[in-house]
């Protein structure tokens, strides 16, 4: 039987956020997935560079992939560079995989990227979300609720 995963993530050093995805879309679930890095990458992402806004993943041939997420080449890298936007492998379970291939082809659902961070034990993970795009009108509905929110705190503090 699998362990329980914790509710929030270990994150220790994030590098990269996304955070665009949650008003575009209805985030259902997230996942924690490893990413399969070349050493100068590693380096990259530890000096705090690298891009998720345009990034999202995919699953091909039974693999899940992270796709146009951008992690520049090391400043101080030689002729063994990376190149920026390859397709970089997601590490995840057989089971989580079918899951979210499910969800994707049957629910019309989208997998994006929300961070990518370093854990405790060093390692690259992207907290990875199973999401369902927003309307116009539901993104207007999310601007009016952080704008009541916003207005109500500042209310409380001037009169509490």
């Amino acid at each position: 039987m699998a362990r329980p995963k914790p509710s929030t993530f270990d994150k220790v050093k994030t590098v990269a956020e996304n955070r665009r995805a949650r008003f575009d879309y209805f985030i259902e679930d997230t996942f924690e997935a490893g990413i399969a890095l070349t050493g100068t990458e590693v380096k990259s992402l530890r000096f705090g560079e690298g891009s998720i806004t345009e990034a999202y993943a995919e699953i091909r041939d039974g693999e899940a992939w992270l796709v146009n997420a951008n992690v520049p080449e090391f400043t101080h890298g030689n002729r063994y560079n990376h190149e920026p936007k390859r397709p970089r492998k997601l590490l995840l379970h057989s089971r989580e995989i079918e899951r979210l291939l499910g969800a994707v082809e049957r629910k019309g659902m989208t997998l994006v990227p929300l961070s990518v961070y370093f854990n405790s034990k060093g390692r690259a993970k992207v907290e990875l979300a199973l999401a369902k795009g927003k309307q116009a009108h539901d993104k207007r509905a999310t601007i009016k609720e952080r704008d009541w929110k916003r207005d109500k705190a500042r209310v409380m503090r001037e009169h509490g």
